[in-house]
């Protein structure tokens, strides 16, 4: 598959779970749907994650793993920047309450630019139902971006 025409940018609050266990979601299946699309992941609220916490959550390299979806790129989490909005071509933010005002708060122009998800953080309902969620709703994503 040649390079892709478009980009798709999944936010969660800190970039360490739920928005980066939907970018490799995607990045997997999106040849798999020859859909020239990739994605990519950033947080609205990064300072928020531990530095002792590691690169990425351990739940999602586990489920990441089990999905026989390995070599996972292990970086820091990334904050959210103008430019990023900017080269997305579809965004999506993991959870509504959660997210959207941060968004408003942050990036003002972009609030209603997002699609908004209901996936809830680790805190809030377990990786064995979260990712699960994520999984079917990148899925579902996919077919509708064919």
């Amino acid at each position: 598959m040649s390079a892709p025409d478009s980009n798709v940018l999944f936010l969660c609050t800190g970039n360490y779970y739920r928005s980066r266990f939907a970018e490799h979601l995607f990045n997997h299946y999106a040849p798999m749907s020859e859909l020239p699309w990739r994605a990519f992941s950033r947080g609205l609220a990064t300072h928020l994650v531990p530095a002792k916490a590691g690169p990425i959550s351990i739940h999602t390299l586990e489920a990441l793993v089990v999905r026989g979806i390995t070599g996972v790129q292990l970086r820091s989490p990334i904050s959210l920047a103008e430019h990023d909005l900017v080269a997305a071509h579809h965004i999506v933010a993991l959870k509504h309450a959660e997210h959207h005002p941060l968004i408003k708060q942050n990036f003002p122009a972009w609030f209603d630019r997002v699609e908004y998800w209901q996936v809830d953080d680790n805190g809030d309902e377990s990786p064995e139902v979260a990712l699960p969620q994520i999984e079917i709703a990148v899925l579902d994503l996919l077919k509708r971006l064919r």
